[in-house]
């Protein structure tokens, strides 16, 4: 990030409403490396994914996923803009939430329903599923929003919908919310239901949320294969290249809050990290809960006592970190892991380095593949050497 190019918000912001001035740094995001490596995985991702395929967006929570998802349906839209110039009816992306349960199982019917919804389909609350009955009066045909509708009508109807507009993908945020059941048998339902949409509509289906969702994948190994995985990190301290980029995302947002005195956020980063477990989303939120205090005692400076009411509590930063650590770990292919796979599979569990983009590095420690034994003849003889001499 060239700090040189970024002159902060607009001064004139500072004569405008609080409302104005909250809502402006609201509104501000930076394409920081973790979003721009994401977006690419997923851009990827989704131009090749065959018919009907899963992709699953996975990070911990605050992450920033959401800004990603608004990004990509903005970029399907600008790259199918032509596409729907000449088709009208033709939708570029559809992006739903998946609301969480108030039951504790997650309600299908309203996920249909947010479907239908987004592709402003008209008399959403006058559909008629026809009767499978020859000859049946018309009054006799059930709307298929209400609420004594059986689910599978629902799903029909968006799915018909989806087949008619032709959406590039389905972008489904928060859908850990999917893996909400009371029980395991109806994990697998939840499972089969989504794997279903994504069959028989054959567009990629873009399932965002946390950790959570990686429940649903390991449910089957049919999904696991049809599945694409984009892991949307945090930022590590550990990794100094993460660190930098950290610190550059909170510089830009130090010069972004409009405030007549620019406070020094860069001066105490790592108590930043620290509350935000390097999760660029979380900060946001945080500076933003802030700004509001900042504002509301005249949006003159945000003090320390403004940030550290604000701030999550130590408490709730060690759950996250928690969460997050083991998210990571799941995703992260270990060489413990794949000695693990080779040896269920009858390989030997040494194997050559690889510099994680399937190339073979050469090193001190390097270990070579193990190969299938050449197959003798019977009767023929063990290739050794001879003793010479008398053998004494």
């Amino acid at each position: 990030m060239d700090k040189n190019k970024d002159h902060g918000f607009p001064r004139t912001l500072l004569n405008q409403p609080d409302s104005a001035r909250k809502g402006y740094f609201q509104s501000y995001t930076v394409a920081h490396p973790k979003l721009r490596e994401a977006n690419d995985a997923l851009n990827d991702a989704i131009q090749e994914a065959i018919p009907g395929s899963l992709i699953l967006v996975c990070g911990p929570a605050g992450a920033g996923k959401t800004t990603l998802r608004l990004r990509t349906e903005q970029r399907i839209a600008t790259e199918m803009s032509k596409e729907l110039e000449a088709d009208p009816g033709r939708f570029a992306v559809v992006g739903i939430d998946a609301i969480p349960p108030d039951s504790g199982n997650f309600n299908w019917k309203e996920f249909y329903k947010s479907v239908l919804k987004k592709f402003d389909e008209p008399c959403i609350n006058y559909k008629i599923k026809p009767s499978a009955r020859k000859g049946t009066d018309r009054t006799y045909r059930r709307l298929v929003t209400n609420p004594l509708t059986a689910g599978t009508e629902l799903r029909e109807a968006a799915e018909e919908a989806i087949k008619h507009r032709r959406p590039a993908a389905l972008l489904v945020d928060e859908a850990q919310h999917l893996a909400k059941m009371s029980s395991g048998r109806k994990l697998q339902d939840q499972l089969d239901s989504i794997k279903s949409l994504a069959s028989s509509t054959e567009i990629p289906i873009v399932l965002i949320g946390t950790y959570e969702l990686l429940a649903l994948r390991n449910l089957s190994a049919q999904l696991s294969r049809r599945s694409v995985d984009v892991h949307f990190r945090r930022y590590r301290a550990e990794h100094s290249d993460e660190l930098k980029a950290f610190k550059n995302v909170l510089w830009s947002f130090q010069n972004h809050l409009p405030l007549h005195e620019q406070p020094d956020l860069i001066g105490e980063w790592d108590y930043f990290y620290e509350r935000s477990i390097g999760c660029i989303g979380v900060l946001k939120v945080w500076l933003t809960r802030a700004l509001a205090k900042a504002l509301k005692d005249g949006g003159k400076v945000l003090s320390r006592k403004h940030l550290v009411r604000s701030a999550l509590s130590v408490s709730q930063c060690e759950k996250m970190l928690e969460e997050a650590i083991e998210g990571e770990a799941l995703l992260d292919d270990s060489r413990e892991d794949r000695a693990r796979l080779r040896s269920s599979m009858g390989l030997e569990a040494q194997f050559t380095k690889s510099n994680g983009n399937g190339h073979v590095q050469s090193g001190e420690n390097e270990q070579k593949l193990i190969g299938p034994r050449k197959r003798r003849r019977p009767g023929e003889r063990n290739p050794k050497r001879d003793p010479i001499g008398n053998g004494q």
